[in-house]
């Protein structure tokens, strides 16, 4: 068996209670990584007090002067007078070579703290509005996560038929669409499918220990699993308004166009 290198993960946590099927799975995956020799590196929004809101504080702006998020938040960046927490969530994200983030899916989506999180920390000249060598904007499948892993890890309170191609609330890779292609793919990483736990309002215990198992043997496996197949960008299928080629998945319209 080859040998797999050591991951230095960066783990992103976003759940009020520590006790709760979120916690005990943040803190299986977690310990599963470290007992193999993995490093891990956790951003537990809620127990950090993380502050979620864009404001002219995170970006050392003057109030008597309009406040232009993006503009601000480069200036900031590259003058170095960024706040203290957003330098130091930046930082993590540097050190790692793989991402899992965690969260509930609450109104089809992640919480507010975690929105946050991508709001105040992924800004403009440092997560998106790149250049690559020759000048060319950069993105899907190109950018400051190049060379990184990524995958979710959602937990959902329903039962999976209701997260399905034909159920109510529509299907769960559509709904984690903007985070793995509009947000982790669209920054350079490599998206891989995520970890998926239905019905998690209703879980037994040995419900509980069997996702746990799940998540762990999915965690070891991230340096072998291969990735959602998304279009790149730069890679041909687009034409240059990046929209899709007459001949890039013929009559297919929609988010699912875009996986090859």
């Amino acid at each position: 068996m080859a040998m797999i290198d050591v991951m230095n993960v960066l783990w992103i946590l976003a759940h009020p209670e520590p006790r709760s099927l979120n916690g005990y799975l943040a803190a299986e995956g977690q310990r599963a990584l470290r007992v193999g020799d993995h490093h891990v590196e956790v951003s537990d929004l809620y127990a950090m007090g993380w502050n979620p809101v864009v404001d002219a504080a995170g970006y050392a702006h003057h109030p008597a002067e309009r406040f232009q998020v993006a503009a601000a938040a480069k200036q900031a960046y590259e003058s170095g007078a960024l706040s203290a927490d957003i330098r130091a969530e930046q930082e993590k994200i540097r050190r790692a070579d793989t991402i899992v983030v965690q969260f509930p899916m609450w109104w089809f989506g992640m919480p507010a703290i975690l929105k946050g999180w991508f709001d105040r920390v992924w800004h403009q000249g440092f997560a998106y509005g790149l250049r690559g060598p020759d000048g060319e904007w950069i993105g899907y499948g190109d950018g400051f996560l190049a060379g990184k892993r990524a995958m979710a890890v959602v937990t959902m309170g329903g039962p999976a038929w209701l997260y399905s191609e034909r159920g109510i609330h529509g299907a769960v890779d559509e709904l984690l669409f903007p985070l793995q292609h509009g947000t982790l793919f669209y920054a350079g990483a490599q998206v891989l499918p995520p970890v998926l736990i239905s019905g998690a309002d209703r879980f037994t215990p040995e419900e509980g220990e069997a996702a746990a198992k799940e998540l762990r043997e999915r965690l070891l496996a991230i340096p072998t699993t291969e990735p959602i197949a998304y279009r790149t960008q730069n890679g041909g299928d687009y034409d240059q308004n990046l929209v899709l080629r007459p001949d890039a998945a013929p009559g297919l319209t929609g988010l699912r166009a875009h996986v090859a």
